[in-house]
């Protein structure tokens, strides 16, 4: 049993949360995950390590409700423990002296990216990171995001927060300044980091993107979570999460994606009427605004 000592809602749907677990915490690094399960019914799911802290024994992570279980743990109070939690899990990122890094965070992605980026500009690299999200309200961790970085451009779609436009706009302009880019590590919605590779293909910059594939035992062992990179088979889980972005097979990720569509918004449906029949509508309806 894990406690979580501290949950904040930051944003409609994100969720903060600070989880006791000094053994995880001694052993992460930046770019792992861990699989979470709430209880002896629940399913497992991955969430990104955000942050950890070995000497308090404590973990980082922020959580989007979308689906079941998210939702679920959207309801969760500090002090309330979480059943399992397995980790670390993947490859960590890799932090070396590269140059100038772009870090693209999309939306939600910017909770992956921040201990990235820490751990790039700590190694002497000049760290550019670019936060997107649809508005101004969904732009989290932009403080943490700049101490973390040598420079920060945020940009929205409506233009709320930052400049107008989607994150590539802004990689763009940072290429066609001719300022050399040695590396960029993309983490967002899927779409968003296939435009980024499209972008930077041309222009033969090393890209690498964190996948994040449907995910069941986090250890390879089920398959669930195989992506193609450059023709091969490869699991997120154990050979990734991170991938060169101009080798991945983005259309055949795409259709694993909505293959559980269906069930997903099944369970998520049946979990928001359980929920509402047990007089925490007041709660679901603060999250989803």
């Amino acid at each position: 049993m894990f406690k979580i000592l501290k949950k904040t809602q930051l944003a409609p749907q994100v969720f903060y949360y600070l989880l006791h677990e000094p053994d995880i915490a001694k052993k992460a690094l930046p770019g792992q995950f861990v699989i979470i399960r709430l209880d002896e019914t629940g399913e497992r799911i991955p969430i990104t390590i955000s942050d950890f802290d070995p000497i308090d024994g404590t973990l980082t992570f922020y959580v989007q409700a979308v689906g079941k279980t998210s939702l679920e743990m959207s309801l969760m109070h500090a002090g309330d423990f979480i059943l399992d939690v397995v980790g670390p899990l993947g490859n960590s990122s890799q932090i070396d002296l590269f140059g100038t890094v772009a870090l693209v965070g999309g939306g939600f992605g910017i909770a992956a990216i921040h201990p990235i980026a820490r751990a790039l500009t700590q190694a002497g690299n000049k760290t550019i990171s670019i936060l997107g999200a649809r508005t101004e309200e969904l732009v989290i961790l932009e403080k943490e995001m700049r101490t973390a970085s040598t420079d920060v451009h945020v940009v929205t779609d409506d233009g709320s927060h930052g400049a107008i436009g989607l994150v590539t706009d802004i990689l763009q302009i940072l290429i066609d300044k001719k300022e050399p880019i040695n590396r960029v590590i993309a983490i967002g919605p899927l779409i968003m980091m296939k435009a980024v590779a499209d972008l930077t293909r041309p222009h033969k910059i090393p890209t690498f993107l964190s996948m994040n594939p449907i995910m069941i035992d986090g250890t390879g062992m089920c398959g669930a979570c195989r992506v193609t990179v450059n023709g091969e088979m490869k699991f997120a889980c154990v050979d990734g999460p991170e991938f060169d972005g101009h080798a991945v097979d983005f259309e055949g990720l795409l259709n694993r994606l909505k293959t559980y569509i269906p069930e997903e918004t099944e369970a998520k449906e049946k979990y928001l009427k359980d929920t509402a029949g047990k007089c925490r509508i007041a709660e679901v309806s603060q999250i989803y605004g």
